[in-house]
């Protein structure tokens, strides 16, 4: 089955069996009263919401059941409405209430964070910026989470602290300087994307000077945020500038509307509410 998103089945998998591990434990105690028989089950969605985990879902039953039947009735990322009948299963019931509640943990967490993307991308839609997560992820399901942006339209930060460099406060107070830092870095890690924090509109131009892939301008007031990108505008080397900090969905096109790259949000994967979805034996109810 293709989704449409990339993610590493072996990642999924290594997600699926810790969930299976610390659900299951030893065995199922309640799973084994039922009859290992034939049964059906549907996965309902009871809020609008975008869909996003399907390959965990499948990969919870199957693990189970591997002759599990799972028919889809929407697609990744699609958006629904409450009361929609996500798909319907065909399986042996102890597998299908062993593998509920793992399944349905991914779903719920997936479509709530592709939801919330959703929300955030439609509010800057048209202005050129892009939304972007942070490490302000679930241990654990990180890929996971920022799958779940992708799904939602978003596009993914650094995966982590190995894949780019990002110079903070505490990175330019240890090298002297923010130029310092800058010329560190460049050096150490010379095919890395490098990220600089400023605070303030000299450091702004101070970053410029020195050279970096993007930089991160760090809860400036709206006049002081409009500033800058003037600034980063009249300067020959165009670098990307991405607004972070004192974000909520209500300002986000005016933080847009003032000509910004991207806008990173960590309540994209930290504040979020998960999709309320239920799985149900039996046949699902007529439409």
């Amino acid at each position: 089955m293709s989704t449409g998103f990339a993610m590493p089945s072996e990642v999924v998998a290594a997600d699926v069996a810790a969930a299976l591990a610390e659900d299951i434990g030893s065995g199922d105690v309640t799973a084994a009263l039922l009859a290992d028989e034939a049964d059906s089950a549907y996965l309902l969605c009871k809020e609008d919401a975008v869909v996003c985990g399907r390959p965990w879902f499948d990969a919870c039953h199957r693990a189970l059941d591997p002759d599990v039947r799972i028919d889809w009735r929407v697609e990744e990322g699609d958006r629904v409405a409450a009361g929609t009948v996500l798909a319907t299963l065909q399986g042996r019931a102890r597998a299908l209430v062993s593998a509920e509640r793992a399944s349905l943990n991914f779903m719920q967490t997936l479509s709530a964070t592709a939801t919330s993307t959703a929300e955030h991308v439609a509010a800057v839609a048209g202005t050129g910026t892009r939304i972007l997560d942070t490490r302000k992820t679930i241990p654990g399901l990180r890929q996971a989470q920022k799958y779940a942006v992708r799904v939602g339209g978003g596009c993914n930060h650094r995966m982590g602290l190995y894949d780019a460099v990002m110079l903070k406060e505490n990175h330019v107070r240890a090298a002297g300087s923010l130029t310092a830092a800058i010329e560190a870095a460049s050096a150490a890690h010379p095919m890395l994307p490098l990220i600089v924090e400023v605070e303030t509109l000299e450091q702004l131009r101070e970053a410029l000077d020195a050279g970096c892939d993007r930089i991160l301008v760090d809860d400036f007031d709206a006049a002081t945020r409009r500033e800058a990108v003037a600034v980063a505008a009249a300067h020959p080397r165009r670098v990307p500038l991405e607004v972070s900090g004192g974000v909520d969905l209500a300002g986000l096109r005016a933080i847009a509307g003032d000509g910004v790259d991207f806008i990173s949000i960590g309540g994209l994967t930290k504040h979020i509410r998960a999709v309320d979805l239920s799985l149900k034996l039996g046949p699902p109810p007529a439409r």
